[in-house]
């Protein structure tokens, strides 16, 4: 009986070059990575409108923002998956990409990481002696509805823009990073084009970030309105992550399931000709021909034994013109042994 070996990949094999077996980073590495590149992405995202003059700008926010996503996926990507966004995990969760413990993990350190990154923007904040109140400054880039949306937009409005964008934001991840995707080393920028567009439409709306993370961090630093409209940037995101992760499994098999398949169609010694056949690596097939083909010699052998032996045939006469061939002096000699004599 054969025994199927798992291969181990990496969490987004997307983001990953090379062939065979990719090395799994462990979890701790792989929080660190999705810690720095939040930090990255929220001072990055909130930096750039906040401290840039909209009349000079060269560098719009959502672009700089965008860019900033492309960049963090592909300097740690490769460790983590590049998620830096609780929607993003939550899509990875419900689509069967990653375990639910280090789904919890993984935004845990993306809050540490978008909590840090406010926090050096507020102290960068205090230091400058023309802003009177820090808090008022992070108010300008904090999500937000109603009264306090550029628009007026009410909270159905934002809602159904968060729900909708979170959601195209998590298909666009998990389409460019799926296994069977021929494009997807491209993948960073993909999701780094796809944000950059979805927040030039949300910061036309109420600075709708798409990422819980990024919310909670400018909501922390901001006036006490911003933490009592937060739940409204948690509950939308991670509703439309979920819409997109259930929709991409419906159409795709999740990691998880394409090794457990691949490992039962191995032992039950069927061929699977999907495109995840070569997550089991099978080391006993070897060993099972050399087994087969010792049973083989081993029933042939049983058998000659048990067969008596056949005694040989008789010599075939020599034909009649051979004898007629001969020389003269055969029948002679054997004419004087035989006594007979002229």
């Amino acid at each position: 009986m054969t025994t199927p070996v798992p291969v181990h990949r990496d969490p987004a094999p997307g983001l990953t070059a090379g062939s065979g077996a990719e090395i799994r980073h462990g979890l701790v590495s792989r929080l660190s990575a999705e810690a720095f590149g939040s930090l990255f992405i929220v001072v990055a995202g909130l930096g750039v409108p906040l401290f840039s003059i909209p009349q000079s700008s060269p560098l719009p926010a959502a672009l700089a923002a965008g860019l900033a996503v492309t960049a963090a996926m592909l300097a740690f990507g490769y460790v983590s998956g590049g998620h830096f966004n609780p929607a993003v995990t939550v899509g990875h969760a419900v689509a069967g990409r990653i375990r639910l413990g280090d789904a919890a993990a993984y935004i845990g350190a993306q809050l540490v990481g978008g909590l840090l990154g406010a926090l050096a923007l507020f102290g960068i904040l205090r230091t400058l002696p023309g802003i009177q109140d820090s808090r008022t400054a992070f108010d300008t880039v904090t999500a937000g509805f109603g009264e306090h949306s550029i628009i007026q937009a009410p909270l159905a409005g934002v809602l159904l823009l968060e729900v909708l964008g979170a959601a195209i934001l998590v298909a666009v991840f998990l389409g460019t990073t799926a296994r069977n995707n021929v494009n997807k080393t491209a993948a960073a920028v993909a999701v780094g084009l796809a944000f950059a567009v979805l927040l030039q439409l949300g910061l036309s709306v109420g600075n709708a970030p798409f990422n819980p993370a990024r919310a909670t961090a400018s909501a922390v630093f901001s006036s006490s309105w911003s933490l009592e409209q937060l739940w409204l940037f948690w509950v939308a995101p991670l509703a439309g992550a979920a819409i997109a992760g259930l929709v991409f499994r419906g159409f795709a098999e999740p990691v998880a399931a394409v090794t457990a398949s691949a490992a039962g169609s191995a032992a039950d010694g069927s061929v699977d000709d999907g495109s995840e056949a070569d997550d089991v690596v099978d080391f006993d097939d070897d060993e099972d021909a050399d087994e087969e083909d010792a049973d083989v010699d081993g029933v042939v052998a049983d058998e000659s034994a048990a067969v008596p032996a056949k005694a040989p045939a008789p010599a075939t006469p020599a034909p009649a013109h051979a004898a007629a061939d001969e020389p003269d002096n055969h029948d002679e000699a054997q004419e004087f042994f035989d006594g007979k004599r002229g």
